[in-house]
């Protein structure tokens, strides 16, 4: 969002970011541009891990939607000049409402595929007609090769509550467009469907950190001491591991990788988020004891993923395949090994 704000602004444009402290963004200086302001909700901060990604983005929403026209409505007061658009983030359906409210332009902004959405739209319909059930290996007509028990559910709710957020995630509203983070070249039937489903044009703009470059807006910090190790290895000789901000694995899952990657004679950089491990209190160091790992290992809690991909030592990533990660990999011209964990791989 930072990289879509920063392209615009290099058009002339104010941009002003409305975040929620789930999503808190402490202004650097790279940004002093920007304007930041919190919309007010009282959700307790345990919420996104006691309730799970599909449950919360649910109860977020319904708690913004009011909090968040009020907020519009007072930024609307201060303002002397007129809000050109609002671009909100597709999951964060609540602003689609607020932006209604005061009659101002809307544009849908997806961070994923164009074919996720396309699986998300297919899998409502199917529910809503209550086919759900005896057609799993049937292919879904508008998305050749795939077949219906492909389509996306979620690990943490109900197939119900995926609906619920898939449907509310794939109605345009009033929207006047739609932007996504993603390559013509890459998904070309998948857009098409999109412009014919939705009815309104469809933008690829991706990928967008090749676009426009943006101060690190990770939510965690970012041990940049890997890119000193990766100097001093050969050309293309390194692993890079990193399964993204919300993945979890058992630590009988962490040990197995960490016995193929030893067993490989690989050099390898592996970046293993805090709180990743379910049911493991280790620290980064204890675990690093336990998997007997030489010296041609490297473990980090969080890396300057875009640094460590454009790295000549880097020659492939092991990764869960999250749709930046996928398009910065390609990007840098990096193979991937696969490791699908999320609903949108």
């Amino acid at each position: 969002m930072m990289q879509l704000g920063r392209a615009h602004s290099l058009k002339g444009f104010s941009i002003t970011v409305a975040q929620t402290k789930f999503n808190y963004l402490n202004p650097s200086k790279d940004l002093a541009d920007f304007q930041f302001i919190t919309i007010p909700e009282s959700l307790p901060a345990s919420d996104l891990k006691t309730l799970g990604p599909i449950w919360f983005i649910i109860k977020l929403n319904k708690e913004c939607e009011i909090s968040f026209k009020k907020c519009l409505g007072q930024f609307l007061l201060q303002q002397q000049e007129e809000i050109a658009c609002v671009i909100y983030d597709e999951f964060m359906y609540f602003a689609e409402a607020a932006a209604k409210e005061f009659n101002l332009p809307k544009v849908i902004f997806s961070t994923e595929n164009a074919t996720a959405f396309a699986c998300r739209s297919a899998m409502c319909k199917l529910y809503a007609k209550d086919e759900g059930c005896g057609r799993e290996e049937e292919l879904v007509p508008e998305l050749h090769p795939l077949r219906y028990k492909d389509l996306p559910t979620s690990a943490f709710a109900p197939v119900e509550a995926s609906v619920e957020v898939f449907k509310s995630s794939c109605e345009k509203g009033t929207a006047s467009s739609m932007i996504i983070n993603t390559v013509s070249c890459l998904e070309i039937s998948s857009l098409e469907w999109l412009q014919q489903e939705l009815k309104i044009p469809i933008y690829p703009i991706g990928p967008l950190y090749m676009v426009s470059s943006a101060p690190p807006t990770s939510l965690l910090d970012e041990n940049e001491s890997c890119i000193d190790w990766l100097n001093k290895q050969k050309p293309s000789s390194v692993i890079y591991i990193s399964l993204g901000s919300f993945t979890l694995l058992e630590t009988k899952e962490v040990l197995e990788m960490a016995s193929g990657l030893v067993s490989s004679n690989q050099y390898f950089l592996w970046a293993i988020r805090p709180g990743s491990i379910l049911g493991s209190e280790l620290s980064n160091e204890e675990l690093f004891s336990m998997m007997e790992i030489p010296d041609r290992g490297y473990i980090v809690k969080w890396a300057t993923q875009k640094q460590v991909l454009a790295h000549a030592a880097v020659g492939a990533f092991w990764s869960h395949c999250g749709w930046n990660s996928t398009l910065e990999s390609i990007g840098e011209g990096i193979p991937i090994v696969g490791l699908l964990l999320l609903i949108k791989r």
